[in-house]
């Protein structure tokens, strides 16, 4: 209970934070923009671990974040629709494809799947700037209609709460359903697929779904950061983009709500924040310890960093 009320207490606490950083920070638009990335992949981080409460995993996430990205530009384009409605077209356009991968790979196992969405990520690219290049611009990209137009007074502000508001309504939506019947047989089919199916669980329908649920979300991320940088490359389906949110959700904590949103806050402010004393490169190396010693004494994650301290009091107690 006692841990319930924490919990409750740090997740208030973050909210209200969220709410009076750009205050803090006197609405500087460099910070306003280091946030309003941070929330774009803290929703993909979610979405990414999403994947793994039933058991799969994905080297080639960027794809799904990338087509969403696509899809709902190209439709803001030519429909005139706002960008507002369209991210979500995108992330439809992103759960299609995630379907199709699934549907092809739903007995395929971990590493075996993460390696075909992988390449999967790889071949989308390369239709992206060949077979599609007349809508997509080739390696030059096209132009995204914003989310809110540089006119309009304090627009940062405004695109930077209205994604906040969209992060909080995912996570909320993922808390929903892992606490429902479905996230049981999502945690089941994880623990145990011949078990799961000798209760009456059917392990492919409901990894079908997990990966819909997990690329739509992806494609809403994608499609919320092109909005916001005004233009899409297929430099967004790169390999580095399919490896933050495996980076934010292992070193935040893998199979916990909390866990991607911690993990990209504390990676993006430590990030951006060597940069700013000059380290260039050497951010590569302190970000990789860093991440080698949360896998070695953190494996749970920075999330369980309270019950290691809380082990390591009552520990002392006892000696």
């Amino acid at each position: 209970m006692e841990k319930e009320k924490l919990v409750r207490y740090g997740i208030l606490a973050a909210l209200a934070i969220a709410v009076i950083v750009p205050i803090l920070t006197g609405f500087n638009a460099y910070y306003l923009t280091v946030m309003i990335l941070m929330l774009i992949f803290i929703i993909f981080a979610s979405a990414w671990n999403f994947l793994t409460y039933t058991g799969q995993g994905s080297l080639g996430h960027a794809a799904f974040f990338g087509i969403g990205g696509y899809v709902s530009a190209l439709t803001a384009a030519a429909s005139g629709l706002s960008p507002y409605f369209t991210i979500f077209v995108g992330g439809g356009g992103a759960a299609i494809a995630g379907v199709f991968i699934a549907i092809i790979c739903v007995r395929l196992k971990e590493w075996f799947l993460a390696m075909v969405t992988f390449g999967f990520a790889i071949i989308v690219q390369v239709l992206v700037v060949t077979q599609f290049a007349t809508i997509t611009g080739g390696w030059d990209g096209i132009a995204a209609p914003p989310l809110i137009s540089s006119s309009v007074p304090g627009y940062l502000l405004w695109i930077y709460y209205s994604i906040l508001v969209i992060t909080v309504l995912v996570i909320v939506l993922f808390w929903f359903i892992l606490k429902s019947r479905v996230g049981l047989a999502y945690a089941a089919i994880r623990e145990n697929e011949l078990e799961a199916r000798a209760a009456g669980i059917d392990p492919v329908r409901y990894k079908l779904s997990a990966f819909a649920i997990s690329a739509y979300f992806a494609g809403v991320a994608g499609a919320l950061e092109i909005h916001y940088l005004g233009y899409i490359t297929p430099e967004i389906f790169g390999v580095d983009i399919s490896f933050w949110p495996i980076i934010y959700s292992i070193s935040g904590g893998l199979g916990t709500l909390a866990g991607p949103v911690i993990g990209t806050i504390v990676i993006t402010l430590l990030w951006d924040g060597l940069q700013g004393l000059g380290l260039s490169y050497g951010r590569f190396i302190i970000i990789g310890v860093l991440l080698v010693l949360i896998i070695i004494f953190l494996p749970k994650g920075m999330v369980s960093l309270p019950d290691r301290i809380r082990e390591w009091q009552e520990k002392k107690k006892r000696t």
